[in-house]
């Protein structure tokens, strides 16, 4: 199952900062499916994502009722990437 969606790169200011797209809503229920089957602990979903042509590997996990993806620094560098832009993704859970 592939999950294809546009969100927007935000940066989280936690203490360890990160930058992450949300799964939008409609998505959310598949996602709890998937999750049954391939979670390993606390919700987080294994998966591979494509953003343009970058492929990585990473963990979409829980966050207030919805899900986060974690976009990483070389992710964001070679699709020359910026806060607040919007973001297509392909996420393949597992």
């Amino acid at each position: 199952m592939a999950l294809t969606f546009t969100a927007e790169l935000f940066h989280w200011r936690g203490p360890a900062p990160h930058y992450f797209l949300r799964v939008p809503e409609d998505l959310v229920p598949d996602l709890r499916d998937a999750a049954r089957f391939v979670t390993y602990g606390w919700g987080m979903i294994p998966c591979e994502a494509v953003v343009g042509a970058t492929r990585f590997r990473t963990s979409i996990f829980p966050k207030d009722g919805g899900y986060l993806l974690p976009v990483k620094v070389a992710v964001r560098r070679a699709e020359s990437l910026e806060e607040g832009q919007a973001v297509t993704v392909t996420v393949t859970p597992g």
